[in-house]
């Protein structure tokens, strides 16, 4: 795949000052790396090269420069370099719990490690010795219940203290920890706990959503009903409206009943599991990835420690749910000893401000957001700089999609242009950002600012040659610790071989087309099997609607290229929601005379069509590839999971565009 754009140098937007350089902590492990390891090491590029080269040394000295806590001491770093199948730490023992709540610089029992928001006005504040009791308590509380080391405790629960508080006490345990939003439907929760085959289920009896409350009693009991082995359930009264369940137990009792207990952390072995997420299931059951208690510890230290720059006193926030992996992200910002900042609600009620006035309200340091809520409140011509104090903001991340350069130049100009923009990207599969941002890297319009430290990122051709300057498939070349530790239910590893070495042997293919430039920056196109092919260039997505969805019409889109799905030659179609008000024909146009300009004459589609809806999974993403199956007459139920959509409606015309039933 070749760039259809020349190589150009984008515009600069930031620049971190001397100063700033001088006080990060990426600085700081630098300057410990020359006088404790005589290793000089002068800026990013060269840090990054000595971490992707000597990956024992690397990872080893984060560990000692983290102070990570191993009750047996590793035999060494890493046995081999080699995909799949890298043994990290052999030896060693650790638990992440007891680093997130580890006493130290900045974590006293007076010092605050949680603000939690409800978007109905609930409050609530922690300090590290409050959530340190609630935990001890709640670990007892599931001894109580009979959980043991590698027994799975899930959740059906919001980002709220309470599922937090339940997260800690299980990793405290050995337990394996898995976790469900409450809004998925009872299908899509069963579909990935009843895998796992959990001794316990924690759950809320109702939730809040767009000024509206929800009860899921019944979707509790119908859960537990469909899980094997279940031995207890516990309901939270989350709403406090007295819910209870027949057999169920309550929280709050519970943790009245061990209020007293003594904090106590189970050492396991470094690749121990500590977590099950899931791939988004759109296709077939969702695939169980399990990640170990060291390599989370040492890869969240290294992301937010090192490259979000947080650290004691520092406020964290991501905006995220408990089904995904963004909740696991930002629950990390405990190890660094920062203060986390958890909203449950909609973004948008009462209106897109509400995020922007809890960051001014809580004097948030690092906001992370998602590109399509950036987008929207660029659409708004929101101005939060001006009308919200916002001074304590060094950074705001953004993920979840490629972020459009209009948006880079809003947060820029609507933020404040010495707010740093880190957007980065990565994966479920390896709970992280592994190509974004870092406190001493300039941010270029439009352009991931760099590969993070460890991670041997590469952009490979269609026969595993390397490319430089040109778009091709996001490759990681050598071994994290972060990579899954294995899939559930895969016992000779064939489903995870299958969905990341198949392609390239020995090399991590992750999906996504990619641009390395000469300033090491990076620039995704979208997912790689979602590629338009157009007269042989092959174009990725994500640019397509950086040009589509830059338009104030235009209020979603999706683009599909059905070359090659069925017997026909194949058309470009792009599927369009527009604003009220607007008008299609108007629009058509402009839209081809901006994709022709901005991009190629190949990027005009065949048709430009009208839905109400795009299709998007639980966790926001578009159904490119099943909408492309269904276009070429596949059956919907095989060409996606209706229970992985959050809309599964919107579904409904392409079906009969295709020339299929909806049934």
């Amino acid at each position: 795949m070749t760039s259809n754009t020349p190589e150009h140098t984008p515009e600069l937007l930031w620049e971190p000052s001397s100063e700033r350089v001088r006080d990060s902590r990426m600085e700081r492990f630098r300057e410990w790396l020359r006088s404790e390891r005589d290793l000089d090491l002068p800026d990013y590029r060269a840090l990054w090269r000595w971490s992707v080269t000597d990956l024992e040394g690397f990872w080893g000295e984060l560990a000692d420069f983290f102070d990570v806590d191993f009750h047996d001491p590793p035999e060494r770093v890493l046995t081999e370099e080699v995909m799949p199948g890298a043994e990290w730490f052999p030896g060693a023992t650790l638990n992440y719990a007891e680093h997130a709540l580890r006493d130290g610089a900045g974590r006293a029992d007076e010092d605050q490690a949680v603000i939690f928001a409800r978007e109905d006005g609930l409050r609530e504040e922690l300090t590290f010795g409050q959530l340190r009791a609630r935990v001890a308590a709640t670990r007892a509380g599931l001894a109580e219940l009979g959980v043991q080391r590698g027994d799975r405790v899930v959740a059906l629960a919001p980002n709220s203290p309470e599922t937090l508080i339940a997260f800690l006490a299980t990793a405290s345990l050995g337990a394996v920890w898995s976790s469900c939003s409450p809004d998925f439907g009872l299908r899509a929760v069963a579909e990935r706990f009843v895998q796992i085959e959990p001794k316990v289920l924690i759950a809320v009896g109702g939730y809040v959503y767009g000024g509206r409350s929800f009860d899921i009693r019944s979707t509790v009991d119908d859960l537990a009903e469909q899980l094997p082995g279940l031995s207890a359930t516990v309901l939270i009264d989350y709403l406090d409206t007295g819910a209870s369940l027949d057999r169920a137990v309550d929280w709050g009792t519970l943790l009245e009943r061990h209020r007293d207990a003594e904090l106590v952390f189970d050492a396991v072995p470094f690749d121990h599991p500590l977590w099950v997420l899931y791939s988004s299931g759109t296709t077939g059951l969702p695939k169980g990835i399990v990640h170990g208690h060291g390599g989370m510890t040492l890869e969240h230290l290294k992301a937010i420690g090192l490259h979000a720059d947080l650290g004691p006193g520092d406020r964290f926030f991501w905006f995220t749910t408990t089904g995904w992996m963004m909740w696991n992200f930002l629950v990390g910002g405990l190890l660094a000893g920062a203060t986390i900042v958890l909203f449950d609600g909609s973004p948008a009620y009462p209106s897109l401000t509400t995020l922007w006035e809890l960051n001014e309200r809580h004097r948030v340091d690092y906001f992370g957001t998602s590109a399509p809520f950036i987008q929207s409140c660029l659409k708004k011509e929101l101005r939060p700089g001006s009308d919200y104090d916002l001074s304590a903001l060094r950074t705001i991340g953004s993920t979840g999609a490629p972020l459009s350069t209009d948006g880079f130049r809003w947060i820029a100009d609507a933020v404040g242009p010495d707010v740093q923009i880190a957007s980065v990207s990565g994966g479920t599969d390896l709970c992280t950002a592994f190509v974004g941002a870092a406190p001493d890297v300039p941010v270029w319009l439009g352009e991931l600012s760099c590969p993070m430290l460890g991670a041997s990122v590469a952009a490979y051709d269609e026969n595993g040659n390397e490319l430089h300057g040109e778009v091709g498939e996001l490759v990681i070349t050598k071994p994290m610790p972060t990579m899954p530790v294995f899939f559930w239910n895969d016992p000779d590893g064939a489903r995870l071989r299958d969905a990341y070495f198949d392609t390239f042997p020995g090399v991590w293919r992750h999906g996504d087309w990619v641009k390395i430039t000469e300033r090491g920056t990076l620039v995704i196109y979208g997912r790689s099997d979602s590629t338009l092919n157009r007269g042989g260039i092959r174009m990725g997505t994500a640019e397509f609607y950086r040009v589509v969805e830059g338009f104030e019409s235009v209020v979603d889109s999706l683009v599909v290229d059905t070359s090659g799905a069925g017997e026909s030659e194949g058309e470009l179609l792009c599927f369009l929601v527009l604003a009220e008000g607007a008008s299609l024909d108007e629009l058509q146009p402009e839209l081809k005379a901006a994709l022709r300009a901005e991009l190629s004459p190949r990027h005009v589609p065949n048709r430009f069509i009208q839905v109400s809806e795009v299709p998007h999974t639980l966790n926001g993403k578009k159904l490119e590839v099943p909408v492309k199956k269904i276009l070429a007459g596949a059956a919907p139920d095989q060409a996606v999971s209706r229970d992985a959509l959050s809309n599964p409606d919107a579904l409904t015309p392409f079906v009969q565009l295709g020339g299929g039933s909806k049934e």
